[in-house]
């Protein structure tokens, strides 16, 4: 009998093969992320920059959108076109040639407008206006003493103070007349300094109605109600003395 031979089939033959080293630039490169770069193209950017001045510069000088209107409210001391020329704009510029502001400001600037304002409507220009408006005309000094307490030789639409009134009453005489309201303001045509032995501030105002009032400086305010107290008395025509009470004497016919 032949011997057989015998061959082990539990060992394995393994086959060797060479794998290409990695370096470690290879492995970083190969895991990380790829980025891409984005390159700017300065001489693009700066031809979109220069084209876009052009443009601007064509819009703000060449492209003309100029005033059709320009409406003004509650000036009661300057007229219209005064408004308009210290604003600058009696030519009735480009609305883009100015800002809103710059008006204000030009404005702002003169004695008898204490505040404007001003607003752009597409080409229409609206301006309303605070008057620095007078409280009264003093005849002694000839001088019209507005609202903010400032003085100017100009004789405005205001009461006039026909005599002379001693300093300290007059000092505080300004004062109470910037309490009375302005409606009221315009009803008095004349005021006299009429002290008597009771009250070295007393005055009497003439009333552009026929009607007098006497008052005391204390008691001023008082005569922001005159319509209402006038209207009691029927139409009549008299003296209304607010220095003591609201007694009303009636003229005699």
């Amino acid at each position: 009998m032949k011997d057989k031979k015998i061959i082990n089939k539990s060992k394995k033959y393994k086959k060797t093969i060479n794998k290409p080293k990695i370096t470690k630039k290879d492995y970083i490169s190969k895991h990380s992320k790829k980025t891409k770069k984005i390159k700017i193209k300065y001489g693009r950017l700066f031809l979109f920059l220069v084209v876009l001045f052009l443009l601007l510069y064509l819009v703000f000088n060449f492209v003309k959108f100029p005033i059709t209107n320009i409406f003004i409210y509650n000036n009661n001391i300057l007229s219209d076109q005064e408004i308009i020329d210290l604003a600058g704009i009696s030519d009735y510029p480009s609305v883009l040639s100015f800002t809103t502001n710059e008006i204000e400001n030009k404005l702002e600037k003169n004695i008898y407008i204490k505040k404007a304002k001003v607003v752009k409507k597409f080409r229409q220009i609206h301006i309303t206006v605070e008057d620095n408006y007078g409280l009264f005309y003093n005849n002694s000094k000839k001088v019209t003493v507005l609202k903010n307490k400032k003085e100017v030789k100009k004789l405005i639409n205001t009461p006039i103070l026909v005599n002379y009134v001693i300093d300290d009453v007059y000092k505080l005489f300004i004062e109470k007349m910037m309490l009375i309201d302005k409606d009221i303001l315009n009803r008095i045509s004349e005021i006299k300094y009429d002290p008597n032995t009771v009250d070295s501030e007393r005055f009497i105002f003439t009333m552009s109605d026929g009607n007098y009032v006497y008052i005391t400086l204390e008691k001023i305010e008082s005569i922001n109600s005159y319509v209402d107290i006038i209207k009691t008395f029927e139409n009549k025509k008299g003296i209304l003395y607010l220095d003591s009470g609201e007694y009303f004497k009636v003229f005699e016919n």
